[in-house]
């Protein structure tokens, strides 16, 4: 494991509605350059948002397939993909609902994760691209579940997501679907304006010590 800083990502276009990469990205597609993947590899990319991790999966030979529920997404890493002369297919849908019957080798997914004082999920805005729910746990819980039947046996999942949410939770919830799963990478960064207008009541759901520091973190999962 590392907290050294993540590599720079290559620049993209994200209008407003798509999130755009972070630090959270970079370490991502760190994990994703360590797993070598290239020509003959299949990578799916879940909530690709602006594109940036499936156009780095995609320069290595990859073949790329990314998802995403927001129709403006969707659009944005098409357009990012032909930008970069990049061949990735990029499905609108609800997680891994467009390939069911598929499976890949690696399966990457930087999904919404900051938790929400509102139980129900933005269905439009900014806020679609980072909300999940009062534990931030609404779409990783999902993954966790759905992860095995998107792979291979010896595929691999990479997931990025703040402490927050519960790292021993991901990991215990990924060995309960049958998975072997690890921290691969970790990094502590400043809150950031979100997390910041939410910090008083993190600390009263008992999901943050009042720090203004965010830990990120990279679980490594394979499939038996």
């Amino acid at each position: 494991m590392t907290s050294a800083p993540a590599p720079p990502l290559a620049p993209v276009f994200a209008p407003a509605g798509v999130y755009a990469p972070q630090h959270d990205t970079a370490l991502l597609t760190r994990a994703v350059t360590a797993e070598r993947p290239g020509p003959g590899t299949e990578v799916l990319d879940l909530g690709t948002g602006s594109g940036a991790v499936a156009l780095h999966a995609a320069r290595t030979g990859a073949r790329v397939t990314a998802v995403d529920i927001s129709w403006t997404a969707v659009l944005t890493a098409r357009i990012n993909a032909a930008r970069a002369g990049c061949r990735v297919r990029v499905h609108r849908g609800d997680l891994t609902t467009p390939v069911t019957g598929r499976t890949f080798d690696l399966v990457v997914s930087n999904p919404p994760y900051v938790p929400a004082p509102q139980e129900t999920l933005p269905a439009s805005g900014p806020a679609r691209a980072w909300d999940a729910g009062p534990d931030g746990r609404a779409l990783l819980d999902r993954i966790c579940a759905d992860a095995p039947a998107a792979l291979r046996p010896g595929g691999t999942l990479l997931l990025v997501h703040s402490a927050l949410c519960g790292t021993e939770t991901t990991l215990r919830r990924l060995a309960g679907a049958g998975m072997r799963a690890e921290v691969r990478d970790r990094a502590r960064i400043p809150y950031g304006p979100v997390l910041n207008s939410r910090r008083e009541w993190l600390v009263r759901q008992g999901l943050a010590d009042g720090s203004p520091w965010e830990e990120l973190v990279i679980i490594r999962a394979v499939h038996a």
